[in-house]
Order: structure tokens, then sequence, then C-alpha cells
């Protein structure tokens, strides 16, 4: 399965300006948050987070939170996900990919999952 998502940067700024550290501990981690160094990469986390729920077929919503997505990068800087132990008894795959990108006040995601 393939899930794709885009989202404006500009939208997310103001989801950060408006509610501060305390929206993103709505949709990220600690840890994410922590990696997180400006609105771009908020909004790739975002997306990717968006993305990995379409290609497990159900979207965010009651099946699957976005904290049951864990965004991290590899030691090369790679972006790769991990699901909650939760989540992880919902959906079985056995290989997945994920990419992010941010240009022109547009972050965009795609997660392959096999």
């Amino acid at each position: 399965m393939i899930g794709i998502d885009i989202v404006a940067v500009e939208r997310i700024e103001r989801f950060v300006e408006r509610f501060g550290k305390r929206g993103l501990r709505r949709f990220l981690s600690e840890e994410e948050i922590q990696t997180a160094k400006n609105p771009a990469s908020i909004a790739g986390l975002w997306a990717a987070k968006e993305a990995v729920s379409k290609a497990l077929g159900c979207g965010i919503g009651k099946e699957l939170g976005f904290h049951d997505i864990i965004i991290r990068k590899s030691d090369k800087g790679a972006p790769f996900f991990i699901l909650s132990e939760e989540a992880k008894g919902r959906f079985s795959f056995t290989q997945s990919g994920l990419s992010i990108s941010h240009d022109g006040g547009f972050a965009i995601a795609v997660a392959v999952i096999l």
C-alpha cells in the first residue's frame, strides 16, 4: 500500500503560533518535538504521519492515532517510522519505507508498506 500527504507549511506555522508546544503534543511525541527544527520540519512530520496512516488503509482516527506513529531518523538521516505496541497488534507488514520533503511552502510525505 502507498500513502501520500501534502500540507502547507504556513498552516502548521499558524497552528504552532496559536497553540504552541501544547498543540504540538497533540500529534507529536516529546522526542519528535525535540527533533523538529522549524515549521517546515514540523509540517513534514504531520505529513509523514498522515501518509503512514493512509498506507495502512485507515487514516488517522479510531483505529490509529497520531501518537501510534513515531517518526525517527536513521544514522544517515533517512526518515522511518515505528508503530506503538498497541498499533503493532492491529497492523501487520513486513517492510516499509518513508520519504519526507519540503519546498515552496509545502511539506510532502510518501509511505510505502508491504
